[in-house]
């Protein structure tokens, strides 16, 4: 008796993306968290400036024979660009998308400034994707936080992204002013149920000279702690793979300007690891008990080599409490998990028919 099962991940899409970061650009206010020109390391700059870089940068790409990549454009609310930026930025990348250089077209944007009709404006110039910054489906979080809109503009602006005829993506921040692991549990439910194509997992931390540094300094804010952020996280992205949705990016990508200005919070320079460890442990821990108690035997597909122990073997320990101490467990050119007991059969044979090749409903 065994269980051969697989990881729910997606498959991952291969996405390049060549950022084009725009801080605080369009946004109508700043909401209490907010660092963007640490979080991106670029300052806040005029748009007129920011889009002759961009050509300039693209031509010279071009000439180097990189790419191709996408473009992405985020840091600010894209939508939201004063004039006919939004338009003119959206243009350019199309220009070089017909000279080969680019794949696909994104922006990100706040759920109150996705206007039906500028969306299927910049799709006519070929934008292909949204991400909306929905951070969480709560009300009250959403209030305390100065988003300045509630649950149902993010509705309206998933609705609104899809009748473009745009790809969805959302991105979450758990750990908010006021936010709760069953708050967090409820917004992966829901932006699953929305069906995106990808889902950004952005743990919230302190940095300083936001607002929120103000309220933790004042004890009016307690962050989450790295354990809590990654073991929720961790529940997240499992629900997210199994609805089918790509998680891209767990963590707040490093930059040295923000590692120096946090005070508080979940940063951590492997966080996505951590994050991704802690779902695999959870999906053989369900295994394992499914299949009972006592030692057991485990073939892991060795793409999962550089995370099934954790961050420093961390989940070592936790395998071991499940029966599967590390000499029982291989990793093999396989695509499929398989676990039995560690009495079934000689274990060269056991491991021997785990690497073959089988198909699994």
């Amino acid at each position: 008796m065994g269980v051969i099962f697989r990881h729910p991940e997606p498959t991952p899409g291969n996405i390049r993306i060549r950022p084009v970061f725009l801080p605080f650009a369009g946004c109508p206010g700043r909401c209490v968290y907010c660092a963007q020109h640490l979080q991106t390391g670029v300052p806040p700059t005029r748009l007129d400036a920011a889009l002759a870089r961009l050509r300039l940068e693209l031509e010279a790409a071009l000439a180097a024979g990189r790419g191709p990549y996408e473009i992405g454009f985020y840091g600010g609310t894209f939508t939201a660009l004063p004039g006919d930026y939004a338009e003119r930025f959206t243009a350019l990348a199309g220009e070089y998308r017909e000279r080969g250089l680019v794949t696909r077209v994104r922006c990100s944007t706040r759920p109150d400034a996705s206007d039906p009709g500028r969306l299927s404006v910049l799709r006519g110039l070929g934008l292909d994707m949204v991400e909306i910054g929905a951070q969480t489906f709560d009300a009250g979080v959403l209030a305390i936080s100065g988003r300045g809109h509630g649950p149902d503009d993010i509705f309206r602006a998933c609705r609104a992204v899809r009748e473009a005829g745009l790809a969805l993506g959302l991105q979450l921040l758990p750990g908010l002013p006021g936010h709760t692991r069953e708050m967090f549990s409820r917004d992966v439910e829901l932006a699953a149920s929305l069906a995106p194509e990808t889902a950004r997992i952005y743990p919230c931390v302190v940095a300083a000279g936001t607002r929120l540094a103000a309220m933790y300094e004042a004890g009016e804010y307690a962050p989450w702690d790295e354990e809590t952020a990654a073991e929720a996280a961790a529940e997240g992205v499992l629900v997210l793979w199994r609805a089918g949705v790509r998680v891209i990016r767990i963590g707040l990508a490093p930059q040295d300007e923000l590692t120096a200005a946090v005070i508080a919070g979940p940063v951590h320079p492997a966080m996505g690891n951590l994050v991704r460890a802690r779902a695999l442990f959870t999906l053989v821990r369900d295994k394992a008990r499914e299949l009972g108690a006592g030692p057991k035997r485990l073939v892991v597909p060795a793409r999962y080599v550089g995370e099934f122990w954790g961050h420093g073997r961390e989940l070592s320990d936790g395998y071991a409490g499940l029966g599967l101490p590390r000499e029982s467990v291989r990793f093999a050119d396989v695509a499929v998990f398989t676990m039995c007991f560690e009495g079934e059969g000689q274990a060269a044979d056991f491991f021997s028919r785990a690497e073959q090749p089988v198909s699994v409903s």
